[in-house]
């Protein structure tokens, strides 16, 4: 069982929903906390039938040296062991150790931190300082560390996090590390870091920055053509914990603003900035990217529709009747392919939802096969979300077995026609099962149809799988089709796994695929 903050909360303590959604959002926003202390953080609640404490959450600083170099998330403390938890839960205020702690030859200062809501100690947070890293103070450090403790007194007043904040909706969050300034109850900056003076001068401003309101020094730069978003003042200024982005002749900026409350009252800020125009444009050019995809996708899908349009006309201009079964064939395949197209113009990403393409190829290939008794379809299972090249084949191969289930099994008794899914992460295996007059004497699969030999060579090439036909007990025909699809991530197969000779089919033989081939273009 993976042990989130969720499931270890549930399991050792009866915190309401709210409390529990309540540290969430602390654990979202902590790191924060954790590189301005230049400190571990480890999250503790009471254990509720030992009364003992349990860490459910850790996390290491990225601007200075970890305390904890192994994962102590799930340790178990009894109440006593650990007194500085105890007194912080106990008193509801910050405690702080006089005399460090040695851990490993490495003295350790532990503080401990109530998490408070609604008046009540829900949880602590224990905050522990490598002092071996320390180092003569500079101005930077000292900023950071009075930041810290300001925050840490909200957690303790239930001011921080705060509910509703609009702060992590688009990649790209500002962090500590990348600029930070301390703001004043009226907007004008106290201090402003290296990085946070470097971001101004990229967006054009090269005079003083501190005890200068940043909305006076930022709104002046924005483009007086462009309507200024109305959520950015507000956050220049530190009054609203939100965050935004603004673009300045070709650099774009997110700010993220954290008010610094005592008692309810704002006293003042804190303002990240990091530097997104990489980030942004790298965003840019995959939307452009995938409307692209998108676009030729759906022309592709038009290109095949209009060929299978023109091979029904001239299906209807033949007089043989061999002929025009061939031509109607061929143009039920490239619908087949085109319904894939259709099916990646629409979503966003490089995968398609298989269980609706599988729902409409099954009635594609009943509807043309024009069965002369009722026909009833039946699924079960997920084929779930697969690539564009691990659907194009399979579809064709439903399609194909569909049909000839149809037309060859059913015939004009009618029946049911049933397609299964089993999913095992890249393992897929599909049978489809008629009750029909079951498979002829003599059957060969691969030669005695050209469906079968298409159905041999996509997947005993492109799809690197087996398929079996056998007659079941009960009656009727099955087919079993066991393939293993390329990765979603990756787009590759293992390879360690190929097709054996033995079910590449015929049809390389026969001059449909070469004989290095690993499968039909489609």
């Amino acid at each position: 069982m993976v042990t989130t903050l969720n499931n270890m909360v549930h399991r050792h303590t009866d915190l309401q929903p709210e409390d529990t959604d309540w540290l969430q959002q602390l654990v979202g926003d902590w790191q924060l906390l954790s590189d301005l202390s230049f400190a571990d953080l480890v999250l503790w609640v009471v254990d509720r039938e030992t009364g003992g404490w349990v860490a459910v959450a850790h996390v290491r600083p990225s601007t200075g040296a970890t305390v904890y170099y192994d994962d102590i998330v799930g340790l178990q403390v009894p109440r006593g062991r650990r007194l500085p938890l105890d007194r912080a839960h106990d008193l509801g205020r910050i405690c702080r150790e006089r005399d460090p702690e040695w851990r490993d030859d490495v003295p350790v200062r532990e503080e401990t931190i109530p998490v408070v809501r609604n008046g009540r100690v829900i949880a602590v947070i224990s905050r522990h300082t490598n002092l071996a890293a320390a180092r003569t103070p500079s101005r930077l450090e000292l900023t950071y560390l009075q930041c810290a403790d300001d925050l840490a007194a909200m957690v303790t007043s239930g001011e921080f996090p705060t509910a509703g904040a609009s702060t992590t909706s688009r990649r790209g969050a500002p962090r500590v590390g990348d600029g930070l300034m301390r703001l004043d109850r009226e907007g004008r900056v106290l201090y402003a870091s290296p990085n946070a003076v470097s971001a101004m001068h990229r967006l054009g401003y090269v005079g003083e920055v501190i005890n200068h309101p940043l909305s006076e020094i930022v709104i002046p730069l924005l483009d007086a053509s462009v309507p200024v978003d109305e959520s950015l003042p507000p956050i220049l200024s530190g009054r609203v914990p939100w965050r935004s982005d603004f673009d300045v002749r070709g650099t774009t900026l997110s700010l993220r603003a954290i008010p610094l409350r005592t008692r309810g009252e704002r006293v003042g800020a804190l303002l990240l900035l990091r530097d997104v125009s990489d980030l942004r444009r790298r965003e840019r050019e995959l939307l452009t990217k995938d409307a692209t995809i998108r676009e030729v996708h759906h022309r592709v899908k038009n290109n095949l529709q209009t060929v299978a349009a023109l091979l029904r006309l001239q299906a209807r201009r033949i007089p043989s009747d061999e002929g025009r079964v061939a031509l109607l064939e061929a143009m039920r395949r490239v619908a087949t392919i085109a319904m894939v197209h259709e099916t990646l113009s629409a979503g966003l990403g490089e995968t398609v939802n298989f269980d609706e393409v599988a729902e409409r190829t099954v009635a594609l290939a009943i509807e043309l096969a024009a069965p002369v008794a009722p026909v009833t379809v039946e699924r079960e299972g997920r084929f779930g979300e697969l690539r564009a090249e691990n659907a194009t084949p399979l579809a064709l191969v439903l399609t194909e077995l569909v049909t000839n289930a149809v037309e060859h099994g059913l015939g004009v008794s009618g029946g049911t026609v049933a397609v299964r899914a089993e999913r095992d992460g890249e393992h897929l295996r599909a049978v489809v099962r008629d009750t029909g007059i079951g498979l002829p004497e003599g059957f060969v699969a691969g030669v005695d149809g050209l469906g079968t030999q298409i159905v041999q060579a996509l997947v005993g090439g492109d799809m690197r799988g087996r398929i079996q036909w056998h007659s079941p007990e009960g009656g009727g025909t099955e087919v079993s089709v066991e393939v293993l699809l390329r990765s979603v991530d990756t787009g590759q197969a293992d390879p360690s796994v190929t097709p054996s000779p033995e079910h590449r089919g015929p049809v390389a033989a026969a001059g449909f695929l070469p004989p290095t081939s690993t499968g039909p273009s489609v």
